[in-house]
């Protein structure tokens, strides 16, 4: 069920595929901010996913988070996802990811539950796919 208090996590380890440097967001190897925000999304769809039809999916609609320390390579990264409130398809979120060391970001996600058949139908249409 789509209910506020649940939660899910996504783990990764900082390596040199997801540091700034690698993905061109920063010169430094340390933890890349999109990498974090991708972690992030991944725990908010694990906290939907079971609770979700077969023929349906989530998206994300908005999200606002802070990246507030840096981490190196070798840190475990664990984001986690926790559901604030439901509005219909529309979830709201709060997120934050963790290294051993602490907290390294914290922010809020809105994620629709769309069917996904539709969804595919509809961007075709749309963008002459």
């Amino acid at each position: 069920m789509l209910i506020p208090g649940k939660t899910a996590t996504a783990c990764t380890v900082v390596s040199n595929n997801n540091t700034a440097k690698a993905v061109g967001s920063g010169q430094l190897d340390v933890f890349a901010t999109p990498m974090m925000v991708a972690l992030m999304e991944q725990a908010a769809c694990e906290c939907l996913a079971d609770a979700l039809d077969a023929e349906q999916t989530s998206v994300g609609s908005a999200i606002n988070v802070e990246h507030v320390a840096a981490s190196p390579i070798g840190a475990k990264i664990t984001a986690t996802a926790v559901i604030e409130h439901v509005d219909g398809r529309k979830i709201e979120l709060s997120v934050c990811a963790s290294d051993g060391f602490g907290e390294i970001g914290r922010g809020k996600h809105t994620r629709i539950v769309i069917d996904s058949r539709w969804f595919m139908s509809k961007l075709a249409e749309t963008k002459g796919q």
